[in-house]
């Protein structure tokens, strides 16, 4: 294969690729500095033409050793057990392309290139919040120093000319609302009044004495204008006379209004107590009844207990008579039982009597045959008794066989009599046994019943307790609800009464200045004192005729 294939196979795409560790992989562009090859001078006179000449060989073509002669190498000497070397220290990088960082970017790079955990993050991200939070903390304090610093200050510094003309203006527009309010009352209105009739009388007198002079005609029409005016003033009086009487006879129907309203109010008084007398008789008559009620419950509760108790007895006798039937039955049983075992034995002896009997027969039987047999010596007899012996044993044998069969069923019947004898005894122990537990639950079961009917008593009389206790409490409930009721509204009349009391005060005082004030300023204006008489007279008169 040729080279220059060899070198395109050893520089492929892949040759010269990048592994990538992270996607958000950071590197610092200092830690790949290329730092500057430190050249010799150009000689004087030299171009950068002849630099690769002057490279090899110094000026004047000697060598470059003689020309530039180097220094000799700083070495160190390391001693070992079996070598002693030289070794020379390096003055300049000899590769070129070391760079030195300061102290300050080493700290930074190693910083931003420790990964810093999750506690870490909150850790900072934590202590920056209180930071900020002390900052506002500081600033708020600031602000709200400076803010009382201000108010302060106001405090401290006078009102300037716009707020006292401001406060001015606010106070003279207060009391003028206040003076416009006091002259729409009815007896501002009449003073007003009253006193707007004085200074047209004084006008009116000064006209007069200004045309004394003039014509008699104008005398005569003011002589009938005198009359005139004089029967205005006689019907006023008359007016105000009835008027003084219709204000009297309103302060008599107002007494007799409140008097009757005192007898009403007494006339309810007595209806209220009538009412609660009756309460207390028909709760009276409640209680009476609840009594009388409880009374013959608990006559019906003891005649039922009654009841029960007989029942309890007739139970018991019944009870008691079963037993008795019951012991009776036994007593027949273990009569009948003793009187088959009786039988029983009698049928025995007379079957083993009977079995002797035949025994005893059998032996004459042999006897009888051994005669015959000595009678007779001959092989016959001898035959005969060979076979006599024969069925002799043969009969033994089969009465010792029967024997044992009977022998073997009496031992059976025996047992089975044992046997029944004892499950007619567990038997009977089990039904007396069952019987003593069935009244013993019914005797709990009359024993819970009546318990349970007691407490059902006990609860009853406690429910209609509470119950008529409730009631009462009721009754006295509203009772102290009503009297609670009637002095609250007393109160509130009283307090109701007090307040117009208050308020009218309040009112006439204020009248009474408005008064003063008016008729100060008639005397400031100069009106003759005998209109001012008649003004303060006729506003002294005023309270009178507003009652």
């Amino acid at each position: 294969m040729p080279l220059s294939t060899m070198s395109s196979c050893g520089r492929g795409p892949g040759a010269n690729r990048y592994r990538t560790r992270a996607v958000t992989s950071q590197v610092d562009e200092l830690l790949f500095g290329s730092p500057k090859k430190i050249l010799p001078p150009d000689p004087p006179g030299c171009g950068p033409q002849e630099r690769s000449s002057w490279g090899s060989s110094g000026p004047r073509g000697l060598p470059l050793s003689s020309a530039h002669k180097k220094p000799k190498p700083e070495t160190i000497r390391i001693i070992t057990k079996d070598l002693i070397r030289d070794l020379k220290i390096p003055s300049q990088d000899p590769s070129g392309l070391s760079i030195i960082l300061p102290k300050s970017e080493t700290n930074r790079i190693t910083a931003l290139a420790r990964v810093c955990t999750q506690e870490e993050r909150e850790a900072e991200l934590e202590a920056k919040q209180k930071d900020r939070k002390a900052e506002m903390d500081a600033v708020e304090e600031r602000k709200v120093k400076m803010h009382q610093a201000d108010v302060v200050r106001k405090k401290n510094q006078g009102l300037s000319d716009l707020e006292a003309e401001a406060r001015d203006n606010a106070q003279y527009l207060l009391e003028k609302a206040n003076h416009m309010r006091m002259e729409q009352e009815d007896e501002v209105k009449k003073i007003n009044e009253v006193i707007r009739g004085a200074q047209c009388h004084a006008v009116q007198d000064v006209q007069i004495l200004e045309k004394q002079q003039m014509v008699w005609e104008l005398q005569e029409e003011e002589r009938r204008l005198d009359a005139m005016m004089e029967l205005d003033r006689r019907r006023a009086l008359e007016a105000q006379e009835q008027i003084e009487q219709l204000h009297k006879q309103h302060r008599i129907l107002g007494k007799m209004r409140i008097q009757e309203q005192i007898e009403e109010r007494m006339e309810e008084r007595r209806l209220q107590e009538e009412m609660k007398q009756q309460e207390k008789q028909k709760l009276l008559e409640n209680l009476e009844k609840i009594r009388q009620e409880e009374f013959e419950a608990l006559m019906k509760k003891k005649e039922e207990q009654r009841k029960l108790h007989l029942e309890v007895l007739k139970m018991n006798e019944e009870i008691l008579q079963s037993k008795e039937l019951k012991k009776d039955e036994e007593k027949m049983a273990d009569l009948r039982i003793m009187e088959y075992t009786s039988q029983k034995l009698e049928q025995e002896a007379e079957y083993e009597m009977e079995q002797s009997r035949q025994k005893k027969e059998k032996e004459m039987e042999v006897a009888r045959l051994r005669s015959l047999q000595e009678r007779d010596k001959d092989y016959k007899a001898d035959q005969d008794e060979l076979r006599a012996r024969r069925n002799q044993e043969a009969a033994e044998r089969e009465w010792r066989k029967k024997e044992r069969e009977q022998a073997r069923r009496r031992a059976e019947e025996d047992d089975r009599l044992k046997a029944a004898r004892l499950e007619q005894i567990t038997h009977k122990e089990h039904l007396l046994s069952m019987e003593a537990g069935r009244e013993r639950a019914e005797f709990e079961r009359v024993l819970r019943a009546q318990n349970e009917e007691i407490w059902r008593d006990r609860e009853r009389e406690e429910r209609q307790k509470q119950r008529v206790m409730r009631h009462a409490e009721g009754v006295r409930q509203q009772m102290r609800e009503r009297e609670t009721q009637t002095v609250e509204q007393r109160r509130a009349e009283l307090q109701e009464h007090e307040r117009i009391l208050e308020e009218d005060r309040v009112r006439r005082a204020r009248l009474s200045h408005i008064k003063a004030q008016k008729l100060m300023e008639l005397k400031l204006a100069g009106l003759p004192a005998k209109y001012c008489n008649e003004v303060e007279r006729k506003v002294h008169v005023l309270p009178d005729l507003a009652e």
